[in-house]
């Protein structure tokens, strides 16, 4: 059997091979899932993101399987509750962060703004396809993700700088950043 070639980054882990090969780079285009993905990404901020990958059953449990509705209506005593979950990062900052980002969520929904179509937007509506051949070659932030992150921060989110917009860009598929030598560079759609 041929071995498949993937991005360096997800070479040297399971986890992260089995992420790699199924969700990362995949175009998302539901807005819970999309909100939750950039939630995560904002927990990882000064960690890597095996260590958010190991914990995200715990975080998915830990905040209602990130239901912004619930997540919404957390009080001072769901936050006491997340400090004490050893599952889950344990930031007081992105613990209230990821609460007020399901209140701007919310509203947003409820003025009839859909997240995925505001997102989805200002990226031009498809999967932007980079040709990158070596890992040394992919940005760390663009032009794009710092407009999108000025755009979140406008609005209140919190951990949401243009690197880590960035990295969730890749992740939710916005931006197709696999390596071109990899098995998954060929897009692939949900």
């Amino acid at each position: 059997m041929k071995e498949q070639h993937r991005c360096h980054w997800a070479q040297s882990d399971p986890l992260l091979q089995a992420y790699h090969d199924e969700e990362w780079g995949v175009p998302e285009y539901d807005s819970r899932a999309l909100w939750e993905k950039l939630m995560l990404d904002g927990f990882q901020a000064g960690l890597s993101w095996l260590i958010i990958l190991r914990k995200r059953d715990a975080f998915r449990k830990a905040f209602r399987n990130f239901d912004p509705h619930a997540v919404a209506r957390f009080t001072e005593k769901d936050i006491a509750r997340l400090m004490e979950d050893a599952g889950i990062v344990r930031s007081r900052a992105k613990i209230e962060a990821t609460i007020n980002g399901a209140r701007i969520y919310t509203e947003m929904e409820r003025s009839g703004e859909d997240f995925s179509t505001w997102i989805w937007t200002m990226a031009g509506g498809k999967p932007i396809v980079n040709k990158w051949k070596v890992p040394g070659e992919v940005p760390a932030k663009t032009a794009l993700s710092e407009e999108i992150s000025a755009k979140l921060k406008k609005r209140g989110f919190k951990f949401v700088g243009p690197v880590i917009v960035y990295a969730w860009m890749q992740a939710t598929g916005i931006v197709n950043d696999h390596a071109t030598v990899c098995f998954r560079y060929k897009p692939k759609s949900k």
